[in-house]
């Protein structure tokens, strides 16, 4: 562990690296799944997640809930509608934007591969225990929380 007054950089001790390196390792085994059935990235697999879960909506409110670059977004868009994963229509409201959704083979590979990341989901909290399972997202979504409000200095 770093030593506080120390103030030289340790790269393995900094917590926004470990906490990505640590959602490398967590996500490769379900990655394994959604690329070998589907031959989608994950990108891919975020945005189809994001419909799935919250219906039609843009890109650039994929963008804003994901935190997705939006060319990451567009191309992900294009290769899930040329697929035939995902449709585009126009916006009622706004001219410039398209409203993406899940077509019905969308909707099959979607519920296909959230039933799996359930599993998945279950298998990692099993392997990490209950108690550390449990402390371990009471940790993450007050990292959410504090990055939400402010709490951490921004790149902006």
């Amino acid at each position: 562990m770093t030593d506080p007054a120390d103030p030289s950089f340790d790269l393995q001790d900094f917590l926004p690296y470990l906490l990505n390196q640590a959602a490398e390792a967590a996500s490769l085994g379900f990655q394994e799944i959604y690329r070998d059935k589907y031959a989608i990235t994950r990108t891919q697999w975020r945005v189809m997640a994001n419909l799935g879960k919250f219906g039609a909506m843009t890109a650039r409110d994929i963008c804003r809930i994901s935190h997705i670059e939006k060319t990451k977004v567009s191309r992900a868009v294009a290769h899930l509608e040329q697929a035939g994963l995902l449709a585009r229509s126009p916006s009622q409201q706004d001219r410039r934007a398209e409203i993406l959704s899940l077509t019905a083979m969308g909707q099959a590979a979607f519920a296909d591969l959230g039933q799996r990341a359930v599993d998945y989901d279950r298998a990692l909290r099993k392997e990490l225990g209950t108690k550390a399972a449990k402390d371990l997202n009471r940790l993450l979504l007050s990292i959410i929380a504090m990055r939400a409000q402010g709490g951490a200095e921004s790149e902006d």
